[in-house]
């Protein structure tokens, strides 16, 4: 298992390495692609891997729409409002404190 495992990684490596060389010699003839018109040539940041999207469970997606519920409805609050409502989130929770700062805001 160990072994399969070193082979995986050193292949996974080579071809890591056969990628940056490749976008080596891209960059180094985008210059001379930028002459022509019909090519499209992006730069893109050395060494950065492109962030991959999170998996959320249904309980968790809930949770950051309530979170930005709340923030949305503080936005527009005044200093006074919104420290009673961040009270009433203490002590009831966050849907009431949105119905309240709901109730506030207009």
């Amino acid at each position: 298992m160990h072994k399969r495992r070193s082979r995986l990684h050193k292949d996974l490596e080579a071809i890591g390495k056969a990628f940056k060389a490749l976008a080596h010699h891209f960059q180094r003839i985008a210059p001379l692609l930028g002459e022509h018109e019909d090519v499209v040539v992006t730069d893109s940041p050395r060494g950065k891997r492109p962030r991959r999207k999170p998996r959320l469970t249904a309980a968790q997606r809930a949770v950051l729409k309530l979170q930005g519920k709340y923030m949305g409805t503080m936005r527009g609050l005044k200093p006074r409002q919104r420290a009673q409502v961040k009270r009433i989130r203490a002590e009831t929770g966050i849907r009431s404190a949105i119905a309240a700062a709901e109730r506030m805001a207009g």
